[in-house]
């Protein structure tokens, strides 16, 4: 009998293990990957919040100028504004203003100015002189309502003064212009006698001789 040609129980094997071996190799190369471990979370720094600015404060606005106070009206500005209101007065009415003041110069010991610089404005001498002892009267009152007046008194008698000298000044011209008017009139008078004596000379007839009236 010829030998039997059919493959021994080894060779099988061998050919399992040849098929098996490429199919080992495919499943070792086709197997799932194992599972990878989940990344770790990312820690995510959110910044802190950043404190709020405070509200920007306006600029400060320029306070307006504050209107200045009403300027306080003294005695002296009083005194003044009577000054240059009575410089304008008409002599009629200047005459009115002085009786006036006059009537209550009783009730001015404290303040006599305003007759003083009303008395001032007549350019008499008896005026000139009751106005000087007014201001003189004020200037030794130490009262504290007179004494802010002092100033514009010490001005004032200045002033008085000297007028008085101007007055006196024309009133001794005034005189020696008098004195020389009443010698020119007494000179005229006489020389006038004269002429008269002279013309009296001359009408008269003239006498007869004493021959003829034998």
């Amino acid at each position: 009998m010829p030998p039997s040609t059919s493959p021994t129980r080894a060779t099988w094997r061998q050919i399992g293990t040849l098929v098996l071996a490429p199919a080992a190799l495919l499943a070792g190369c086709t197997s799932p990957a194992p599972p990878r471990s989940p990344p770790a979370p990312v820690a995510v720094v959110v910044p802190a919040p950043l404190p709020a600015a405070p509200p920007a404060e306006p600029a400060p606005q320029p306070a307006a100028p504050a209107a200045p106070p009403a300027p306080e009206v003294s005695q002296v500005g009083l005194a003044l504004a009577y000054a240059e209101r009575v410089q304008r007065m008409p002599p009629a009415e200047l005459t009115r203003e002085i009786a006036r003041l006059g009537e209550a110069e009783d009730t001015l010991a404290a303040n006599p100015l305003n007759l003083a610089l009303a008395l001032a404005q007549t350019r008499q001498p008896v005026d000139t002189a009751r106005a000087l002892a007014l201001v003189q009267r004020l200037l030794g009152n130490s009262d504290a309502t007179a004494q802010p007046l002092h100033p514009l008194a010490r001005l004032l008698e200045g002033r008085l003064l000297q007028q008085r000298r101007l007055e006196e000044q024309l009133e001794r011209q005034a005189q020696q212009l008098r004195d020389a008017q009443r010698r020119t009139d007494q000179l005229n008078e006489r020389l006038e006698a004269v002429r008269a004596i002279e013309r009296s000379m001359t009408a008269r007839p003239p006498a007869p001789a004493a021959s003829e009236a034998r």
